[in-house]
């Protein structure tokens, strides 16, 4: 009945642009002062909580039994070659809930924001309605709007509601990830001129040659390696992130950053198959340095948010690591991490939101012994550093676990270099809880604070929830991607070409009808 009911109208247009009419109903609201304001979050925060409950219903009427695209919507567009095109897997599906469930918490943590609040607000559901597209497009350029302008409203967010070096951060983030995208567009210029098309399901089937594979792939990796980001065009994120307010760093690291990984899954790995192989061991190689040097980095950061940061480009290399080992575990485990990276990251950027709105300083040396004066804040911090060092039983321990069975499979020793991060993550973060929490007050200014309060905990609540649901019941996931994933191997081994060269450091995936082995 609920699959009828979600099949019968554009359910993924409404999920899409429902948030643009919140904005809209935003900017109508006239006058200023505090009962004007309660509208206006109030407004933000039902259209956002609206969004989630359909995409709930989007959920409970997926069909994970098939890998085929669902609640297809299309309509000609530009031409006769660029449509609008939505539709969503297994996949796609999941970063759908994880942008919509992200929103509602987003606007909640907002209450500290008093300057032109309506234009925050309608900077965020904007944002909102671009990154869902992204996960729902299904033509090259639709995609490629809905991934650009996305900077817009994050430009904004972090330039005018960000700290004292706002200008500099909203900038260097914009020109870094732009630069990127721009040779994206070239890619998807020639992708258009070789196939006729920038349909996405018809561009997956497209037999590009070898050699156009690696062009294009390189094309594309350079938008998404840097939105990931990884190492070296990493430096752009710890710097937007100790600007942001604290709501625009859940959302960057919750969703923006996973943009990247996800497009290595939709776009380079199964439409330049053969390049993907090729580069995998390019892929090791940058995940690993990123893996071990911004883990180092992160263990003398005095800044919780940058050291938070630099965890979050750790942890993606893990990622992408699981994304290129071409197996099934290794990209089960890649979207796994994602969805909990995404939930965990946002909730640790929420706990220095906290301490930060009291204390207005997010420096280490200044704290220490909160659990004297906030024991609820202290347990709550606890969940989500047991959660980001991957404790079993928590949504960070299914991903990391099942991408590090992925990595052995294809290289060793880029797993045993990959499991340092996980010793390395332990030590920083569970320093950083000591330095924070434990033992003693060391600053008389600690006394007058106070616990968390009635709208953080509303906050925090559901992000537990999601942590330990997750951890204990994966399958409530994996069940909705196995099929895509699958799938996904499957096009890889159809369309690669009469084996090319690999260097050793990764085994090729073997081609329909070969052997389980190739020299």
């Amino acid at each position: 009945m609920i699959a009828d009911l979600a099949l019968g109208w554009p359910i993924l247009s409404v999920i899409t642009f429902l948030p643009l009419v919140g904005a809209a109903l935003v900017l109508m609201v006239r006058g200023e002062g505090p009962a004007v304001d309660r509208n206006i979050r109030a407004i933000a925060l039902m259209t956002t909580l609206l969004t989630f409950v359909i995409s709930l219903v989007l959920w409970a009427g997926f069909n994970p039994a098939t890998a085929d695209f669902q609640f297809v919507e299309k309509a000609p567009w530009i031409g006769d070659a660029i449509t609008y095109h939505m539709g969503i897997d297994g996949i796609s599906i999941l970063f759908v809930i994880l942008t919509t469930f992200l929103m509602p918490l987003c606007i909640l943590a907002s209450d500290v924001i008093t300057n032109r609040l309506r234009e925050y607000m309608v900077a965020f559901l904007v944002l909102e309605t671009l990154m869902i597209g992204v996960f729902c497009a299904l033509d090259l350029v639709l995609f490629y709007l809905f991934f650009e302008a996305g900077l817009i409203p994050m430009f904004l967010i972090i330039g005018v509601w960000g700290g004292k070096r706002r200008i500099y951060a909203s900038f260097k983030f914009f020109l870094y990830t732009l630069l990127g995208s721009v040779l994206m567009l070239l890619a998807v210029i020639a992708v258009y001129l070789q196939a006729g098309t920038t349909d996405v399901p018809t561009l997956q089937q497209f037999p590009f040659t070898v050699e156009a594979q690696y062009w294009l792939w390189l094309a594309f990796f350079a938008s998404f390696a840097v939105k990931v980001p990884m190492w070296p065009v990493h430096t752009w994120l710890p710097d937007a992130h100790v600007e942001a307010p604290t709501a625009g760093s859940v959302i960057l690291a919750g969703v923006l950053l996973k943009m990247g990984g996800y497009g290595f899954l939709r776009y380079s790995i199964p439409m330049f198959p053969d390049a993907s192989i090729f580069f995998a061991p390019l892929i090791f190689g940058l995940s690993v340095v990123a893996i071990i040097y911004t883990s180092v980095v992160a263990l003398v950061q005095e800044d919780m948010k940058k050291l938070i940061a630099y965890s979050s480009v750790a942890h993606m290399g893990f990622i992408t690591i699981g994304a290129f080992t071409l197996t099934a575990q290794g990209i089960q485990g890649s979207i796994l991490q994602m969805i909990s990276h995404g939930i965990v990251s946002g909730a640790l950027f929420l706990c220095v939101g906290v301490v930060y709105d009291r204390m207005h300083t997010r420096e280490i040396a200044r704290y220490g012994g909160l659990v004297n004066r906030m024991p609820a804040y202290a347990f709550v911090f606890m969940v989500f550093t047991m959660a980001t060092i991957g404790l079993p039983g928590t949504s960070g321990f299914v991903g990391e676990f099942t991408i590090l069975i992925g990595a052995y499979q294809v290289n060793t020793v880029v797993a045993a270099l990959a499991t340092t991060g996980v010793i390395l993550g332990a030590t920083y973060s569970l320093l950083l809880y000591r330095r924070v929490v434990l033992g003693d007050l060391t600053h008389k200014d600690l006394m007058a604070i106070g616990d968390l309060n009635w709208r953080e905990r509303l906050t925090f609540l559901p992000l537990i929830v999601a942590v330990i649901w997750i951890g204990f019941f994966p399958v409530h996931l994996t069940g909705s991607i196995d099929a895509s994933v699958d799938h996904l191997i499957a096009q890889v081994q159809a369309k690669r070409a009469a084996p090319i060269p690999v260097p050793a450091m990764a085994e090729p995936v073997p081609a329909a009808g070969e052997g389980a082995s190739q020299p």
